[in-house]
């Protein structure tokens, strides 16, 4: 039989981009990424977590180092000569939350759940670590920080104590966050403020306990928490000038446990976001000096903590152009914003971003329930996004073509 001869040669094949690439690890990482949401650890707990993420670093090749923060891990990846680093993280923890999803993977310990994207985030920068470790386009190192204890417990703070960046040195450091709402394939960033910082606040009002047929034989500290709780309100809107952003939210209110007892004390916590440090300190002052006025006005007690507990994320300037830039090359200008406003919501990430300069960037997650949510989940089809975009700027950063 005689064949016909073409009367050109096929094309060569074009090299994988990032994202096709990152799409081939897709069944891989979305079954970890499950594994991780089934088995939901708090805060400075993630054991398990940490040794699955430090053993997929050691397969791969990865220089791994535990217990960074006590649970943290960081992976260390060389290559070349370069001296520069680049730090990439992501965050492992779950949140006190049951979940009501009723997912094949939902979580299997009762009253956590991961109801943030954590799982997707460690999903995604493991996805890195595998691409930039098969790849190794790059010229320097690449610092791969899997942070505990993001949710209110001081993971990113911890890390940095135990000597994060002296230990694993990085000229720059990144990080990401998935956003319900946001079209998969979308990213959005800017320059400047993206997270408010954080303060969380607890009032204990002692009055004096008395029977509830009788209450002018007692202090009653639940009037003087329903004054106060609506007084609080009051900061933000009197005090605070209208163009600098701030929430106060009372979050939980609790006393007595009998219908007929009006009860000895009373106990309320809350949260406060702002975008500068002044403003959250103006306001930690303002409801002490409300808690302890109006408490005396009834005859009772008050006493505040407040804890400052996030510090604002602020983009550097040029690490954000870089890394919309990143953003770009994965999925094209048009699905790029490059001047999203900044969100009340925190991140921990501040406490390292305030030590390097770096960027952080929203990934969509498409159509969901929001974070922080009992029928939230992360959208696996959003993590080969972010393992690109972890890819494109480690590459960008530690360009290969600057090798002797």
């Amino acid at each position: 039989m005689l064949y016909a001869i073409p009367d050109t040669a096929p094309e060569p094949s074009m090299p994988q981009s990032p994202l096709d690439r990152a799409r081939s690890y897709q069944d891989e990482l979305s079954s970890i990424r499950r594994d991780i949401h089934a088995h939901p650890e708090l805060g400075l707990q993630e054991h398990r977590t940490a040794a699955l993420v430090a053993d997929k670093l050691a397969e791969w090749g990865i220089e791994v180092h535990r217990g960074v923060g006590q649970t943290g891990v960081v992976g260390v990846l060389r290559n070349g000569n370069g001296q520069a680093s680049v730090g990439l993280r992501a965050d492992m923890d779950a949140l006190p939350i049951m979940e009501a999803t009723g997912l094949p993977y939902a979580s299997q310990t009762p009253g956590l759940m991961h109801a943030c994207g954590h799982d997707g985030h460690t999903a995604i920068l493991l996805g890195a670590a595998k691409y930039l470790a098969e790849t190794r386009d790059f010229n320097g190192t690449v610092n791969f920080i899997f942070q505990p204890a993001e949710e209110g417990l001081g993971g990113a703070e911890a890390m940095v104590k135990d000597g994060l960046f002296e230990r694993f040195p990085c000229d720059t450091i990144f990080g990401l966050h998935n956003r319900p709402g946001l079209p998969i394939g979308r990213f959005e960033t800017s320059p400047g403020v993206r997270f408010a910082g954080a303060a969380l606040f607890d009032i204990v009002i002692t009055g004096k306990g008395a029977h509830g047929a009788r209450p002018q034989e007692g202090i009653d500290p639940v009037m003087v928490a329903c004054h106060l709780a609506t007084a609080l309100q009051s900061i933000v809107s009197r005090n605070i000038a209208a163009q600098d952003a701030a929430v106060l939210s009372v979050t939980r209110i609790h006393s007595g446990d009998a219908y007929n007892v009006i009860p000895h004390d009373a106990a309320l916590a809350g949260t406060v976001r702002t975008m500068k440090p002044d403003i959250m300190a103006a306001i930690g002052d303002a409801i002490k000096r409300l808690s302890v006025s109006i408490a005396a006005g009834f005859g009772a007690e008050a006493v505040v903590t407040f804890r400052d507990m996030f510090a604002p994320v602020v983009n550097n300037t040029q690490e954000a152009i870089a890394y919309a830039g990143a953003a770009a090359s994965v999925a094209g200008e048009a699905n790029i914003r490059r001047d999203g406003p900044p969100t009340m919501g925190s991140e921990d990430f501040g406490f390292m971003m305030a030590r390097i300069p770096g960027a952080h960037m929203l990934v969509g997650n498409g159509v969901g329930a929001d974070v922080h949510n009992r029928l939230y989940d992360f959208n696996d089809e959003a993590i080969p996004y972010g393992v690109a975009l972890f890819a494109a700027i480690a590459e960008r950063k530690l360009p290969k073509e600057t090798a002797d």
